[in-house]
């Protein structure tokens, strides 16, 4: 494909994508597809000679968009969002056009010093703690990371060097020290509550130290307490086990339930005594509901100004703020923990020229050593491109009316209180509730049927979890498609599908 090919191609694409964002609305929300369905439409091997564009992008519609579940259709209620935008869509292009690994500054100097002015933007909006900025009191600063998943490895990589660091005699023989760190490895612990990201969790077993999940109650909110924590830690003091990392969630993923800052900060002081060396890394994921903190009164709500005693804070773009995916952010209090615990420096790094210097000197962000990975993609770019479209107030102005629709369908429930039950919510767009039955095994039948029937539409999506044993949906409102229209649609399907199942 030439220049003058490229241009016709990109051209009939970008008209093509703006017909399917103009007219998403009148899709099936979830593919409906058999499993192998792709298989029996494409040949078992590769073409020998390339074939035209024209042939290509009408597979696009007769074959893949089939197999597609259109996150950004207004009835898509399920999960929470993967947003975007054109703004966003266009630093993609951009990045995908100069393509790279950028693994160090000179490899690209825009491609760092960009991200690292975007995520201090970030942080500003959001109103984190001076501590979180590339400019901060103690060096701290943000780095983009494919997903949330990624970010609670690199933290806990990152904790778990720090701890053992902390609490590892300096007098020991080589031999002693190596078993000294194996022995405390296999006693250490990460810990998260029954309503956190299993992220954690997975981010325990590929580190190869323990796990334990705190049981949250719904008399809390299902939240994370000061006693709950306080209890949780002192039973692993008990079993001779070392905490040495806790997620703390703004928004947790069945209910958007935000964890009480004020109360873990408190446990963890009475737990880390001035005689107890090594501290319990504190990481908050604020993977969706992080997003609205670009609303000021949110900030407030959620008291964020007391993460400055925590160790990093994670939220994705690509949730809740019209960046497609990938762009989570994530913020450290001390960049030396990422580089102390990441760095891993090999010859071919080094450039050979003067401009290496900087890396070797200190003077530039190497963001290799914030990461897994040792490449990365210009992603900042997208942010650079959302943020400036949009400014501080539109984006503002998506999260509250999101935020609206999501309250409006909460006292549309309530004033139907024959038939429905809202278990939680709303919190951050997101409702969770049931039908009613006359027993809990009534309520939960009664509830799935509903879930499968909407869920089979085609008309809208919806999730489901279970609470202390109820089964429950989940409805979110936060698509950028997504108006008053849908949600009102979207309940009055749940009231018809919900009444034909208790009459039944």
């Amino acid at each position: 494909m030439d220049s003058e090919g490229f241009r016709e191609a990109a051209i009939s694409s970008i008209d093509e994508i703006i017909s399917y964002f103009d007219n998403i609305g009148t899709r099936s929300v979830v593919s409906t597809v058999e499993p192998g369905y792709l298989r029996k439409l494409l040949p078992s091997t590769a073409p020998e000679e390339g074939e035209p564009w024209a042939d290509i992008q009408r597979d696009m519609e007769a074959k893949i968009l089939p197999g597609i579940t259109h996150w950004q259709h207004p009835g898509f209620h399920a999960f929470f969002p993967c947003a975007t935008s054109y703004p966003s869509i266009l630093g993609e292009l951009y990045s995908s056009a100069l393509s790279g690994a950028c693994f160090n500054w000179i490899c690209s100097p825009a491609v760092t010093e960009l991200e690292t002015i975007v995520l201090d933007w970030l942080a500003r909006m959001l109103n984190l703690p001076a501590c979180y900025l590339s400019t901060g009191p103690t060096r701290g600063g943000g780095v983009i990371q494919g997903s949330a998943s990624e970010a609670v490895v690199t933290a806990m990589v990152a904790a778990r060097d720090k701890y053992v660091r902390e609490t590892t005699p300096m007098d020991l023989s080589e031999d002693a020290h190596d078993d000294f760190i194996a022995h405390k490895r296999s006693r250490m612990v990460a810990l998260a509550t029954t309503m956190t990201h299993s992220s954690t969790k997975k981010a325990a077993i590929i580190l190869g130290v323990r796990f334990q999940a705190i049981p949250v109650r719904a008399e809390d909110n299902y939240a994370l307490t000061e006693p709950v924590l306080a209890a949780a830690l002192a039973d692993c003091r008990a079993r001779g086990l070392e905490p040495f990392f806790l997620t703390a969630t703004l928004g947790t993923t069945d209910t958007c339930a935000v964890d009480d800052f004020a109360g873990i900060t408190a446990a963890l002081e009475a737990h880390n005594a001035p005689d107890t060396p090594g501290e319990v890394w504190v990481h908050v994921d604020a993977a969706y509901a992080g997003a609205a903190l670009v609303c000021p009164e949110v900030q407030t709500a959620t008291h964020i100004a007391r993460i400055a005693r925590f160790h990093s804070f994670d939220m994705n773009m690509h949730k809740w703020l019209l960046t497609n995916f990938d762009a989570s952010c994530l913020f450290v209090r001390d960049r030396n923990w990422f580089i102390q615990a990441l760095s891993i420096n090999q010859a071919i790094y080094a450039t050979g020229s003067s401009a290496s210097t900087a890396s070797d000197g200190g003077l530039v962000t190497d963001y290799r050593e914030w990461q897994i990975p040792l490449g990365r993609r210009f992603r900042s770019l997208k942010i650079w491109f959302v943020m400036r479209t949009y400014g501080v107030k539109g984006l503002q102005a998506y999260i509250r009316r999101t935020t609206k629709l999501g309250e409006d369908f909460a006292e549309w429930m309530r004033a139907r209180n024959g038939l429905f039950e809202i278990l939680t919510g709303p919190s951050f767009s997101l409702t969770v509730f049931r039908v009613k039955g006359q027993t809990e095994e009534e309520s939960n039948a009664r509830t799935k049927r509903l879930c499968e029937g909407v869920n089979a539409s085609g008309k809208m999506w919806v999730s489901n979890t279970v609470l202390d044993g109820k089964f429950a949906i989940r409805m979110m409102t936060g698509v950028r498609a997504t108006e008053k229209e849908h949600v009102e649609a979207a309940f009055k399907l749940l009231v018809d599908m919900a009444g034909e199942i208790v009459k039944s």
